[in-house]
């Protein structure tokens, strides 16, 4: 079986592949790849796979823009750092959602359905498809109608409530994600950068790479920097490296002047 893996965090990657590995050693993992555009160009010049294990959020986009451009007709089993009941109003054409980080137990029952509805059959029709209208339409009532007023976080014993108006940025270290207060203070929240990014106005605050999520009133200057990026330098951080991604200094920039 040739499976491709389409995901932009290494560590889900590093941790897909074990799992399929494990459940299926004969599977041959033809590539990893991070991106809506190395995922285009890799179709336009290769074979399909037998299976394809995509995520949502990728590093330039939604997976979604794929099917845009490329005529997909391998089975997709999804990943997705979305809530899991919410996953319930995807599984329409798609073999399979799964919920990060992936349980060993799904990830079985999901190449089982694979083995059941697909392997089977010799040729696979476009009915298997998945739908982008469907799935976009799934995707958009995930979306807060309303946009989060505040933050709860914990200090020692207590919780506090920090209003949205209040957050410079947020930013992830050390695999937690963390909120920048205009005090100068920083708290842990519960939320992965990924899921914040939805919960937040992005008129209001703009995800430059995977690490940071900035308001525009938290830049303090912009620099030009290397290889046509940006580098920031934010209020109350001590990081002195905070760069606006390669693939998104354009939308960067649009953002700024909107």
């Amino acid at each position: 079986m040739k499976i491709l893996i389409i995901e932009d965090e290494k560590a889900a990657a590093k941790h897909l592949t074990a799992l399929v590995r494990q459940f299926v050693p004969e599977a041959e993992i033809i590539a990893q790849l991070d991106s809506v555009k190395r995922s285009v160009e890799w179709w336009q010049n290769n074979p399909p796979p037998d299976l394809v294990f995509m995520d949502i959020q990728l590093a330039d986009g939604l997976s979604f823009e794929i099917f845009e451009h490329v005529s997909i007709t391998a089975p997709i089993i999804f990943t997705t750092a979305y809530d899991q009941y919410a996953i319930q109003a995807f599984k329409v054409n798609s073999i399979d959602y799964l919920l990060k980080p992936i349980d060993e137990e799904e990830l079985e029952k999901a190449l089982g359905k694979y083995y059941s509805y697909y392997q089977k059959q010799a040729d696979i029709t476009t009915s298997s498809v998945p739908d982008l209208t469907q799935l976009q339409q799934a995707l958009q009532m995930l979306q807060p109608t309303e946009y989060k007023n505040r933050f709860i976080v914990k200090i020692g014993e207590h919780i506090k409530a920090i209003p949205t108006e209040a957050i410079l940025f947020f930013f992830s270290q050390a695999k937690a994600t963390y909120l920048q207060t205009t005090e100068g203070k920083h708290y842990i929240i519960d939320y992965p950068l990924d899921q914040v990014e939805h919960m937040i106005d992005p008129a209001q605050f703009f995800r430059i790479s995977r690490k940071y999520m900035v308001r525009l009133s938290a830049i303090d200057d912009i620099i030009t920097y290397s290889s046509g990026r940006l580098k920031l330098h934010l209020k109350h951080s001590k990081d002195s490296d905070v760069l606006v991604s390669r693939d998104r200094v354009s939308t960067f920039k649009a953002w700024l002047d909107q």
